[in-house]
């Protein structure tokens, strides 16, 4: 494997774009000038490109030698809601719009390997190039592949790549099978009857109702699960009344459900909803439920992952590479191009807060949260890493 070098010019070009992408956040599918950023440095460099699948997601191909092996790289392009503490010069411009997930570094660091993968043209097929709009909550990942991102596009593997704040920069994380967690949404809206709150023998409580049965939920996860099976159940909101001398007719309960298992998952939604219609009949009210499942489990496949972490050994060394990284109960929408082709998703260490420049916010440098940066010492060493990678899997064949 050749060794890659970086021009410290084109290390301060990519720091650069990060940045400028950092200062103009963009929501969901609305990553209109993110996508036309990077079609545009696509083009430069002579990259043919496909754009919109999913929307605003850009495609590029890079494309050598006759092979028709291919796999694609992926990276998400979008921001999050979320109004940004920090002061430095590239805070975002953008009130209540802030990239507290490190996404402006994915889109760089992929850009800056597709620069790369041209000049170096040591492959033998095509390296697929993903931007994606939409991972926050948006389903882009399943967006483009409704839009025929694999029926387009073959390939053989696809892989992601995120930061991970707290491991030391240089350092990777990932695991065969179950990597992250599936995430699903709940509510239960309680229907009662109203009543003065001095004559709650006309009532039939809502209240009561949810408190019951916020506490019966949770014999789902200590009596109903397998003690083995990792998952969490937690109620987050608790909606009812606008008085306090008036018991309201309605209630509302709300939350999130994870699990590295569907197996699991449908035992906790059939065990929930049971008991929100009976605990509610037990008390003379109505229910609805509803159960949204959203992100599905992020798998690894179990070969995908030994050939990353065979090359992340020679990339930083064995000591650098976690190859057991404990599973997260965060979801990603990657999962739903796993579930089509078989790839690895990996973490690549963030640090802590030493990068951060003057003016950052005074919370810690977690992902989601108003005080976050990508770390730019990340953008050449995520570079190498999905170069080398493409050059391991499509290398060239000699009789």
């Amino acid at each position: 494997m050749n060794s890659i070098k970086i021009s410290p010019t084109f290390a301060n070009e990519l720091k650069q774009l990060r940045r400028d992408l950092h200062a103009h956040p963009e929501l969901g599918f609305e990553v209109h000038r993110t996508a036309d950023i990077v079609a545009s440095r696509l083009g430069e460099w002579g990259i043919p490109v496909v754009r919109g699948l999913g929307g605003t997601g850009v495609v590029g191909l890079v494309k050598q030698g006759h092979s028709n092996r291919a796999i694609g790289l992926r990276a998400d392009m979008d921001a999050l809601p979320l109004q940004e503490m920090n002061r430095f010069a590239h805070a975002s411009k953008h009130a209540g719009k802030m990239h507290a997930c490190g996404h402006d570094g994915h889109t760089a660091m992929l850009l800056g390997a597709a620069r790369t993968l041209v000049e170096r043209r040591n492959f033998d097929g095509t390296v697929v190039l993903i931007f994606q709009p939409a991972e926050e909550g948006g389903g882009g990942a399943q967006r483009m592949i409704d839009d025929g991102l694999f029926d387009r596009f073959p390939m053989e593997s696809v892989f992601g790549m995120h930061n991970y704040p707290g491991m030391p920069v240089g350092h990777f994380g990932l695991t065969p099978g179950p990597m992250l967690a599936s995430a699903s949404e709940f509510s239960a809206m309680i229907l009662g009857q109203g009543a003065h709150a001095a004559q709650p023998h006309h009532a039939i409580d809502p209240l009561a109702v949810g408190i019951q049965l916020a506490q019966s939920w949770q014999t789902v996860m200590t009596r109903n699960r397998d003690p083995m099976d990792a998952g969490v159940l937690s109620i987050t909101q608790f909606h009812a009344g606008s008085a306090d001398n008036v018991i309201p007719d309605h209630a509302v309960l709300s939350g999130t459900v994870r699990t590295f298992s569907s197996t699991l998952l449908d035992l906790i939604e059939r065990r929930m909803r049971e008991l929100a219609e009976h605990t509610a009949s037990a008390f003379g009210a109505r229910v609805d439920f509803r159960f949204d499942r959203h992100y599905p489990v992020l798998v690894n496949d179990a070969t995908q992952t030994a050939l990353v972490v065979d090359m992340l050994h020679d990339l930083v060394g064995p000591d650098c590479v976690d190859a057991r990284f404990r599973p997260i109960f965060a979801a990603e929408d990657f999962a739903y191009m796993l579930q089509k082709k078989p790839g690895c998703y990996l973490h690549i260490g963030n640090g802590a807060d030493g990068h951060r420049a003057a003016g950052h916010g005074l919370g810690p440098c977690n992902l989601h949260h108003p005080s976050y940066d990508f770390n730019d010492e990340l953008l050449t060493l995520g570079m190498r890493c999905w170069v080398t990678l493409a050059e391991r899997l499509l290398a060239r064949h000699t009789a």
